[in-house]
């Protein structure tokens, strides 16, 4: 891939993941707590593609995207380790509330997930904006 095409990419990816978090902020203020935590989820998945396609890697699958994350970037020391965690678990809880019946969600587990989706999106935003010297323009629109 092009450099020019994959900072677009890096672009549209980290406008898709700040959209979503805004999705899962106004579905956290309308107390519709399933939709938020999957739009919280999705806000993580987005960014985590960006970050992948940095290595040339990517996957349609949560669980692939987490395995490759851990490998690529938590393993080398430069993700913490939290991130995973938070990534696994939000994927849990999308999971758990979209396919599985009868599922009770508290707003305390969404607001913790919204924040989770968040210090995420901005850690993936910080590494991208280093590592690929965004400039100070395309930094403005993706926050």
């Amino acid at each position: 891939m092009k450099p020019e095409q994959l900072e677009a990419l890096l672009n549209y990816r980290l406008e898709q993941a700040n959209e979503t978090l805004r999705e899962a902020e106004i579905l956290l203020r309308e107390n519709a707590l399933r939709g938020a935590i999957n739009r919280a989820c999705y806000a993580m998945f987005y960014a985590l593609l960006a970050l992948l396609a940095t290595k040339q890697l990517g996957t349609s699958k949560h669980s692939g995207a987490i395995g490759l994350f851990d490998r690529e970037f938590v393993k080398p020391g430069l993700f913490p380790r939290k991130f995973s965690r938070s990534l696994r678990l939000a994927f849990t809880l999308r999971q758990r509330h979209d396919y599985k019946e009868l599922t009770v969600i508290d707003r305390t587990t969404a607001e913790h997930t919204l924040s989770d989706a968040k210090d995420f999106v901005r850690a993936a935003e910080i590494c991208l904006h280093t590592k690929n010297n965004l400039t100070p323009e395309q930094r403005t629109n993706n926050q």
